[in-house]
This record gives structure tokens, sequence and C-alpha cells, in this order.
């Protein structure tokens, strides 16, 4: 996977009056059941533009932003460090082209996955008056709220992706959020194996507030349900460390009844696990990565694929422009559909013709250079 991603709307905002201590937690009830809800919501917006459609909220009104353009836009990225990451930064560089005519200039710092980096990027951007409007993508969310909160004193910002702890943004980009992606994976492990079945849930990293959402509301399912979760390990998004991760609990255990893993880039890996000796293969959870959907196919395991669509990277370019125009934009959390791939829908995904490491939901395929721009020819 990816990185991505984020609390929702009530959750943002109980977070930001509630305190560190529930902001730590990472595991909201209200927001759990509020967002297990949305997920059966239908969105509103252009059918065929899901990038630009929203579930639930209101309206926020950005009159007082509204400026001449062209405009001068930055953005701080948390960085590019692992697939979904990079699928995401092509479609939304492909989206500031599609805008040439609104936008004066793209300005873009990558943190390179470092905290203190982004802040002092955060801070020379602003500094340099390059900037009508601040996009930003936090590496983690804690440590940005003070930049973010900084930077909202200046300009208007737009945070996606990955939370932060404030309600000062104009909005908040994102999908459903981590609890209904840790909701989607967590149900179908359930709905699959014997109660008591034994569980290896993998994660990348820790102090991601849609990372961390994802695996509390796993983690709720797993304990209602009675299932056994043998061990909760981080991969740092390493193949050869997720591989060797499944060998040795396969090696303690004897059998696992199912993966379930908060992003789905090292899914292939896991599986290559049981393959290498000679087991079979129990129900994986991964992502819209190709090389894992195509996997998916040709073996006919069971599996399924909850999304963090990467089209989110469209949707904060536009909804920067939208501000700085003074057009109202969804808020306080602009939330976007959040599919969930099953065996049901896979065919539709799959595509050969991308690369392995391609995210199905990037919402680029109309978009000019396609697919050059994604396959690097």
């Amino acid at each position: 996977m990816r990185i991505g991603t984020m609390i929702g709307a009530a959750a943002l905002l109980a977070v930001a009056a509630g305190g560190a201590a529930q902001a730590q937690s990472f595991d909201d009830p209200k927001e759990f059941a509020a967002q297990r809800a949305m997920m059966s919501e239908k969105a509103e917006g252009p059918a065929d533009k899901p990038w630009e459609q929203h579930i639930g909220g209101g309206m926020v009104d950005t009159a007082k932003y509204k400026k001449p353009g062209p405009y001068k836009l930055c953005f701080s990225n948390a960085g590019v460090g692992n697939p979904w990451r990079v699928v995401g930064w092509l479609t939304m560089q492909a989206e500031v082209d599609i805008h040439k005519s609104d936008i004066a200039s793209f300005t873009v710092a990558d943190a390179e996955g470092k905290d203190d980096k982004q802040i002092s990027d955060i801070k020379a951007m602003l500094a340099s008056g390059k900037c009508d409007v601040l996009i930003v993508s936090p590496n983690t969310t804690a440590a940005l709220t003070p930049a973010v909160e900084e930077a909202c004193k200046q300009v208007p910002v737009i945070i996606f992706d990955r939370g932060v702890l404030t309600d000062c943004p104009v909005t908040v980009v994102k999908p459903i959020g981590g609890y209904a992606f840790g909701i989607a994976a967590a149900d179908y492990i359930a709905a699959n194996v014997p109660k008591g079945g034994k569980v290896l849930a993998l994660r990348i990293l820790p102090g991601v507030d849609v990372l961390e959402n994802r695996w509390a509301a796993a983690k709720r399912i797993f304990d209602e349900k009675g299932i056994q979760v043998v061990g909760v390990e981080f991969t740092d998004g390493d193949r050869a460390k997720t591989k060797s991760i499944v060998e040795d609990y396969l090696t303690r255990t004897g059998k696992l009844d199912a993966v379930w893993m908060d992003a789905g880039a090292t899914s292939v890996a896991a599986i290559e696990a049981f393959e290498d000796q000679g087991m079979a293969v129990p129900i994986v959870t991964g992502e819209d990565q190709q090389d894992f959907l195509q996997k998916w196919k040709q073996s006919g395991m069971k599996a399924v694929a909850p999304t963090y669509p990467t089209y989110q990277w469209r949707t904060a370019v536009i909804a920067a422009l939208r501000v700085l125009k003074g057009e109202a934009v969804p808020g306080p959390a602009w939330s976007l559909p959040q599919p969930t791939i099953t065996a049901d829908n896979l065919d539709k995904y799959v595509n050969e013709k991308m690369p392995p490491l391609h995210y199905a939901m990037c919402g680029c395929e109309e978009m000019p250079d396609y697919p050059q721009r994604w396959t690097g020819k």
C-alpha cells in the first residue's frame, strides 16, 4: 500500500475537542459505528467521477478565501516511499496538468517520511510567499498537528490521505476512513474462518491515524467473533520481512487460517510464504494493487481487498482550486467513496497491462498520458 490514510470527520472533531488521551487510543466506538454506516450510504456527485463525490457531511463556505487566479499551490508530501504513494503522486501531477490555466505554480516538498523535515518544509514554503493554499499529506498524525495549525493562520489548508488533530483545515479529503478499511477485511475473515481460527495481523508502521484505525476496527471485530489473533507484527512495508514473519508464525503455530493486513503492498509476499512451504494459501487480505489482484484471480484463493483509493490525490487539487475560487466544498471532511473488491467484482479491477505495483483505484484511466505516465513509458 500505500499509506494513506485518516480519521473521519466526527473523530477528527472529537479528538480536537477531547485531547491527547483520546487521540492516542485511535479507537473511537462512535466513529467505528459511523464509518460502518457510511459504507452502505449512497455518494452524492458525478456518477462517473468518484473523486468528486462525497458521502454525508455538509458544505463549507469558502467565500472568504476567494481571490483572482491563476493560483500558487503548495504541497507538503509525507513521501513516496511505497507504491500507493507513487501512484497517488503521479495521479496528482496529472490533475495539476489538467488545470494549467488555473495554476501559476505548483511547489512541492517531499518529507521523505520524516516528521522534522516535513515541519521544516511547511515553514519554508509559507515563508517563501509562494503559497495561496497549502495541501498537506501528514507523515504522522500528532507530530504534524502544530505545523498545520500554524499554517492555517496564514493560508487555507487542505489535508488529505492522513489526518491531524485539529479542525483548522478548510476540509479534510479522505475516503470513508481507516475503520471502514479494517471492517471490510475483518468482516470477511470472521465470516469465513471457524470460531477460534488463527489470524496473523500484519501492519506497516505505528502512529498513523488511518493505519491505527484499521487495526482498531479489526481487533474489535476479531474479539467480538472469537477469532484468535496469534500475533501482530510490523513489516515496514518490506516484502522480505513480510515473508519471513509469516514463515516464522507457520513454524510456531503450524497453521494460519488467515492473514489480515492493514496495507496490501506486501500481500503477495505473504502468499508466497505459504506457497514456498507447499501449503494451501488461506485467506489473505490485500488492496487494489495489481500484483495482488492478479495473483488472487490466477489462484482462485479466498480473499478480499479493501481499498483506500488513490484517486483522493486528484480530489486534494480540486478542493484547493475550489476554495481559492470561493466555491463551497464538502466539509469539515470530504468523505469519498471507498469501494471493496470482492470475488464478484474482481475482474473489473484486474488490468494485466499495468505494472504489478499499480493501484486500480487511481481514477486515472481517462486522464492525459494514460497509461504512459503510470507505466514509466
